[in-house]
């Protein structure tokens, strides 16, 4: 039987998650309910963790966190508690999907909640945010929002549909994810999963890149390097289900050192060597910083090398100092990895519009970057692998295809 876990502040929702684990149980899914509010209420509905263990498993004690009368900071606790309970179900293979409902605060429980749970387990909040700016509940991980029309106060006819539908959805994926999970566990075998980093002007790489390391067995994941892809493919390494990175386009650490719009944050090219998973990395697209339209680069920028890639995105070339620090990032990262990894150099340009005779050709800054990372590197496992190819030519990109497939086997950097 597949299991759910309803997480809601049961002092003020009460009613509403009584109803969502009797239409649970009618479509015959095992409920699990955890208690996150902080509260007194009466005993509508029995949790099955209570809100005492919620707050302890943060450290905190609910007695203190209702008479220190800090909002924030109880619900803080309550989500970090409540990620804690879920791991531990996760461990325990009691977790097929999460399903909460709440406003700001409870929501904010529950993204925290999940955030820590596998991507492709179900994870189902909703919420009366979720028509606005989401990004802070759904951050990198594959949480569904629904949005709730009306506030989550009591059981009407229209909050009986959203929250039917929510519970059908909730049990329908819960299913589908205990299923799988029981093929995998009778011996079904899928390829080995590899992450991979993409832009427009890197993606003749990665697509000579992708052929090849689907030719030696595996399957493919392209993240487009757009700050929240970076931030995904950071979450995936995370999860531990990948297999290996091919980290070739690396440029959001360029908007993180500038200021541009597509900042995957500092943690970028950190996560795969936290975790040791063997990773083939190149200073793809480090040629440019991301704004939006024309009008909406920064008046400190208004004297540096633009370029309108369409009437939504413009480009500004990095310098060569700039070059210089993000070739010292990218080899500080690597140097810090306790896996496996490698760096590829295309000493012929690192994006489609850094070639000969290109808008962002700049030898200069190129050799900047690539002698910081050199520097950075020496002495380090991490094996530096030049080439004199652009890194568009498909040999590139085949050639880090085959060294991640080396990693992956065991060979050394």
């Amino acid at each position: 039987m597949a299991s759910v876990v309803l997480i809601g502040t049961l002092d003020t929702k009460g009613e509403e998650y009584a109803w969502l684990r009797n239409r649970l149980v009618e479509l015959g899914s095992d409920v699990i309910v955890l208690d996150a509010g902080v509260g007194e209420h009466e005993e509508r509905l029995l949790a099955d963790v209570p809100a005492e263990r919620i707050a302890a498993a943060a450290g905190a004690e609910l007695r203190t966190l209702r008479e220190g009368g800090d909002r924030g900071a109880a619900v803080t606790a309550m989500g970090e508690g409540a990620a804690a309970i879920l791991a531990g179900l996760h461990a325990l293979g009691r977790v097929d999907a999460v399903l909460a409902l709440g406003g700001s605060g409870g929501s904010s429980i529950a993204a925290r909640a999940v955030r820590d749970l596998p991507i492709g387990l179900p994870k189902l909040i909703v919420s009366t945010m979720a028509a606005g700016d989401v990004s802070p509940y759904v951050g990198a991980k594959d949480v569904t929002l629904m949005y709730s029309v009306v506030d989550i106060a009591g059981v009407n006819r229209l909050s009986r549909a959203i929250l039917g539908n929510a519970a059908a959805a909730a049990d329908g994926m819960a299913r589908a994810y205990h299923l799988a999970k029981a093929v995998q566990t009778v011996g079904g075998r899928e390829r080995p999963l590899v992450g991979a980093s993409m832009f427009g002007v890197t993606t003749p790489a990665v697509d000579a890149a992708r052929e090849r390391l689907a030719e030696l067995g595996y399957e493919v994941l392209v993240f487009h390097a757009t700050g929240s892809g970076g931030r995904a493919l950071e979450g995936l390494a995370d999860s531990g289900m990948l297999a290996g990175v091919l980290d070739l386009t690396t440029t959001e650490l360029a908007d993180d050192l500038v200021g541009g719009v597509l900042s995957a944050g500092p943690g970028r090219l950190t996560a795969a060597g936290r975790h040791g998973v063997p990773q083939v990395v190149a200073p793809g697209a480090l040629d440019m910083v991301n704004f939006g339209p024309r009008d909406t680069v920064p008046p400190a920028f208004e004297h540096r090398l633009l370029y309108a890639h369409n009437p939504t995105v413009t480009l500004m070339r990095t310098t060569a100092d700039e070059m210089r620090e993000l070739g010292r990032r990218v080899a500080a990262k690597l140097r810090d990895a306790s896996g496996p990894a490698a760096l590829f150099v295309p000493r012929q340009g690192v994006s489609a519009l850094d070639a000969p005779g290109a808008a962002f050709a700049d030898p200069k800054a190129d050799a900047a970057c690539f002698e910081a990372m050199r520097a950075g590197l020496d002495g380090s496992r991490v094996a530096v692998e030049e080439l004199d190819l652009h890194i568009n030519d498909p040999a590139f990109g085949r050639a880090m295809a085959d060294r991640l497939h080396h990693l992956i086997s065991g060979g050394p950097s």
